[in-house]
């Protein structure tokens, strides 16, 4: 034990004496195992403290510091008799040396962890902590010293007071936020809590550079925030304040001082609040008035209808004083005298103003709607002017934003229901089509409002409106209209099914007179009111039962539509309600039982006729919204293209798929087309019925086929079914692999487009017979039967995205950086090909180079090109102009930021650069132009040995034919 003793004294004077740092670990490391105890270290620090020189005041920290590096690792095996010498022991240390503080507080801080702290040991480290330390610092502690009472908060007092680190700030905030929210007694120290906080209120604190802390303004004013509006006991120190701070020119100020206010009412009654409603509004009124900052404004508005509340909640307690009135009245003689104004200068302040009380609680809403709205109305009525009335109806608009829970006209507050109607009706039969759209805002809010408008009304409101998009020409009016009519067919379905829907059902189905002698005008007016009754339809048609009565009148319309524009109309119109309509099965067995047959169906005529439309667009659209019905749609495309897997019928039907006619083609390609809209839209949730056998016949007519669009579109379906497969099913390519490979075969190009987009559908969900593929396509680049740069433009493609089949949206399986994977695994592969092969055959590979990096995303080829640079800057020299655009635009963005490989190289990129100066095709030379121009931000050095020679010959493109041209030859020269 003598040894053991030896050994903790040896580690506190070489700790203290030695200034080795490590001897805190070894000491608590002894203490763990068992070899001596905290107190025999407390003994041997006291005993080794006492005979030092005290003078040296740092020396006597050290030993404080070990205990207390102790304690971080051994605080939990403390005994309660440990801990109450060791808090005994730090107290006294407290009295010391203020270069003693920082150890004993960190010891401190490590007792306050132990599980055996005795009772009352909390409030005396605390009682130590305010009397014997008199700087600030940062209290790292608070827990429950409710039994100290006032004297807690009068510490915390003095030791904040002053303070100005922001990190001390915020601890401190929080702290004061935890004595007001956990209960404690404030007492005679509520106004001195108040005034050590509020001194920094408003905050003005901008965080320097680089600040290591990451304090912010906003989260010293959210803290500091939450202590001023914390309890109502500030309230009477707290309203003053604000009232002075609104005074202020500093417009920070005025923000916090108004979004305080907001706050602070929440927590307060009437009674924290009656003496100050006279200066408080004075204050608000000003902002709102004269501020120039919307933010400031808002914060006004919105302190107003928080105050009003405070006010509002006095109304439920009877012995209270009516002060909502009082403070109404203010508010009404000062904004109501302004409605009136013949200029109606400050009609927007003051409406703002009144509609921020109004929206505050009902009684308000009640008082000021039955006190304004009357003389609104008036003034309506007694004005001439357009512009005014509009203004009046804007405000009266606003106004019934703000009105609440008006829920019948037996209300006194609802008395002026009928004169409104009269004169929004009234504002809807004027000739100006600014106060029309007005009126229709106005009458779309009013229906929003439960029991403002009787059944009545709505008619005749549904009256008003149909007569605008009968009459009215202006677009602003017909899309007002449109948009309200939406508005009261979600409210009121019934009613617009009986109203509105017959009315503009019979105008559609209504021919022009004399429509053979008629003139061109009459004619064009009838065709622009029936693009309005459609947009209509569309708009109303929210809910099911609306949606069962307006798309049998849009698709008896499409059936008799005379121009391909109506056409589109109409199925834009049915893509609009498929959009909005409310996702029940009520609308889902509409779409599927009427609307998605009769499509389909005017689809397929559309396609053996041989026009184009947009229906397969719009029928792949509503496959995509409508997957509950998916499978019986899918089985409606099959009957209408005659394609029959699901039929136990067969040898007796000759589908379309396997007509080989000539003439047929055009007809064939549209079928081909209504199947892929229909097939490849499928969730992959979907099982599609007899898959093998529809791929059978793809593949067939992909192969097939002479007709361009028959066999891509061919192709592309085949494709889209291949991605969904699920994960372990294989697909068998060995009848376009023979093809490929037969030398007098006939259907070389076919089989190549089917090869390439299966090859893409693999390639999106990362198939491992995509690898097989990829050598393939690479054998082909080598190819004579495909024609020249067939199989390299055909990596162009594996790399774009496609708008129609193998996208998202279609719900391909697509993995993310599939465009990222395939260079990486084949770009050693292109290298090598392009190195075996001969010299005619190699600008396949640079093209294939060049339209694989041109679809990478912009970083991978920053990365990656210094390494292909030699083969980008072969292509460069090449006589194909579409290798020099896609390599120059590939080479454009890593010359902002060159890598040392390419200043290496630099000499022979101003070589072939300069070459393409004189390229016949304009955007080779408008690129090579840009390429130059970024080749001056090279280093000096580097690029001064070639600006004479770059400025000779830029002079050609400065005298281009074209002025794109010349364009990019100034900025270039400019550079240069």
């Amino acid at each position: 034990m003598a040894a053991d003793s030896t050994l903790a004294l040896s580690l506190v004077e070489e700790f203290v004496s030695g200034l080795q740092d490590s001897k805190a670990k070894d000491a608590a490391k002894g203490v763990k195992d068992g070899k001596f105890t905290v107190l025999q270290l407390v003994e041997f620090a006291i005993i080794f403290l006492s005979n030092i020189n005290f003078h040296l005041h740092y020396l006597s920290s050290r030993g404080v510091l070990l205990l207390s590096e102790v304690l971080q690792e051994c605080y939990r095996d403390l005994t309660e008799r440990e801990v109450e010498v060791l808090i005994a022991f730090y107290e006294n240390r407290l009295k010391d040396h203020y270069v003693v503080t920082p150890p004993v507080l960190k010891g401190l801080k490590e007792l306050t962890k132990c599980t055996n702290l005795p009772p009352g040991s909390a409030v005396s480290m605390l009682r130590s902590v305010f009397q014997d330390i008199h700087v600030q610092v940062r209290l790292s502690y608070c827990c429950t010293f409710k039994g100290l009472g006032a004297d807690f908060v009068f510490g915390f007092v003095q030791s904040m007071d002053g303070e100005r680190d922001p990190r001390n700030l915020l601890l401190a905030f929080q702290i004061a936020k935890n004595l007001i929210h956990r209960g404690y007694e404030l007492g005679k120290f509520t106004e001195e809590l108040f005034e050590v906080t509020s001194c920094y209120f408003p905050i003005d604190f901008s965080p320097p550079p680089n600040d290591p802390h990451g304090i912010t303004r906003e989260e010293l004013v959210q803290a500091l925030r939450a202590v001023l509006t914390g309890t109502p006991n500030f309230a009477e120190f707290l309203l003053p304040l604000l009232i002075e701070k609104l005074d202020s020119d500093v417009q920070s100020a005025k923000l916090d001082s108004l979004q305080t206010l907001a706050a602070c009412v929440s927590q307060y009654e009437h009674k924290h609040v009656a003496e100050f409603l006279q200066g408080l509004w004075t204050a608000v009124r000003r902002e709102v008035f004269q501020t120039s900052s919307e933010r400031i404004e808002s914060a006004g508005l919105a302190a107003l209808t928080a105050l009003t509340s405070c006010l509002s909640r006095s109304v439920l307690s009877s012995d209270s004083e009516d002060s909502l009135s009082t403070f109404l009245d203010f508010i009404l003689t000062d904004c109501k005298h302004h409605l009136c104004e013949p200029d109606l200068k400050l009609v927007w302040p003051s409406a703002k103003l009144l509609q921020a009380a109004c929206s505050a609680s009902t009684s308000a809403s009640h008082i000021i709607t039955a006190a304004v709205m009357p003389s609104l109305l008036e003034q309506y009525n007694n004005r001439a002017q357009c512009s005014h009335r509009r203004t009046l109806l804007e405000v009266v608009q606003r106004f019934i934003h703000s009105v609440k829970n008006c829920q019948s006209s037996d209300n006194g507050e609802c008395s002026f229901r009928e004169s409104l109607c009269g004169v929004v009706f009234s504002a809807l039969s004027e000739n100006n089509s600014s106060l029309q759209i007005t009126a229709t805002s106005v009458l779309t809010s009013l229906a929003q409002q439960a029991g403002l408008l009787l059944e009545s009304d709505i008619e005749l409101a549904l009256d008003h409106l149909t007569r605008l998009l009968l009459i009215e020409e202006d677009d602003r009016v017909s899309l007002a209209v449109a948009e309200c009519a939406g508005a009261l067919a979600q409210l009121h379905p019934a009613l617009v099914i009986s109203k509105l829907i017959p009315r503009l059902k019979n105008e559609m189905y209504t021919e022009p007179m004399n429509q053979d002698q008629g003139e061109a005008s009459e004619l064009h007016s009838h065709h622009a009111v029936r693009q309005r009754c459609l947009s209509a339809l569309a708009a109303v048609s929210i809910q099911p039962s609306v949606v069962q009565e307006s798309t049998p009148v849009l698709l008896e319309v499409l059936r008799s539509a005379h121009t391909v524009d109506e056409v589109v109309l109409t199925c834009r119109s049915l893509q609009r309600i498929a959009e909005q309509v409310q996702d029940t099965e009520e609308a889902g067995r509409c779409f599927h039982n009427i609307i998605i047959p009769h499509l389909l169906s005017l689809a397929l005529q559309a396609a053996l006729q041989g026009e184009k439309g947009s229906v397969k667009g719009l029928t792949s659209f509503i496959l995509r919204h409508q997957n509950s019905f998916n499978l019986n749609l899918l089985s409606i495309t099959y009957e209408l293209t005659d394609f029959h897997p699901l039929s136990h019928v067969s040898g007796n039907k000759c589908d379309y798929f396997s007509q080989k006619q000539e003439g047929d083609s055009w007809s064939l390609s549209r079928l081909v087309c209504l199947l892929m809209g229909s097939v490849c839209s499928l969730p992959r949730s979907v099982e599609v019925p007899q898959i093998d056998k529809l791929l059978s016949a793809l593949e067939e007519m992909s192969c097939t086929c002479s007709h361009p669009l028959s066999y891509t579109s061919a192709a592309k379906c085949f494709a889209g079914l291949v991605n969904k497969k699920p994960q372990g099913q294989f697909v068998s390519l060995k009848r376009v692999c023979s093809e490929l490979d037969s030398p007098s075969s006939s259907v070389h190009t076919q089989a190549f487009t089917l090869m390439i987009w299966v090859s893409k559908a693999l390639l999106l969900r990362y198939h491992p017979l995509f690898t097989t593929l990829t050598d393939k396509l690479f054998s082909l680049l080598d190819d004579a039967g495909l024609g020249p740069m067939a199989a390299a433009d055909g990596f162009s493609l594996l790399m774009s995205d496609s708008t129609d089949v193998l996208n998202r949206a279609c719900h391909a399986d697509v993995r993310i950086m599939y465009r990222q994977r395939f260079f990486s695994e084949n770009k050693a592969k292109l290298v090598q090909g392009f190195n075996a092969a001969p010299q005619e055959k190699k600008p396949n590979y640079l093209k294939a180079l060049s339209n694989i990096v041109n679809k990478l995303p912009k970083q991978v080829q920053v990365t990656e090109l210094p390494a292909l640079l030699s083969l980008l800057l072969e292509a460069l020299s090449g006589p194909d102009q579409d290798i020099h655009l896609t390599t120059l635009s590939c080479l454009e963005p890593v010359l902002v930021n060159p890598p040392q490989v390419l200043i290496q190289q630099l000499e022979a990129l101003v070589n072939r650069l300069l070459a393409l100066l004189c390229s016949p095709a304009m955007s080779v030379r408008i690129a090579s132009l840009s390429c130059i121009s970024a080749l001056s931000y090279f280093p000096v050095h580097e690029v001064l040995p070639f600006r004479a020679r770059v400025l000779r010959a830029l002079a050609k493109p400065l005298d281009d034919k074209k002025r794109l041209v010349r364009r990019e030859a100034v900025q270039a020269r400019a550079q240069w």
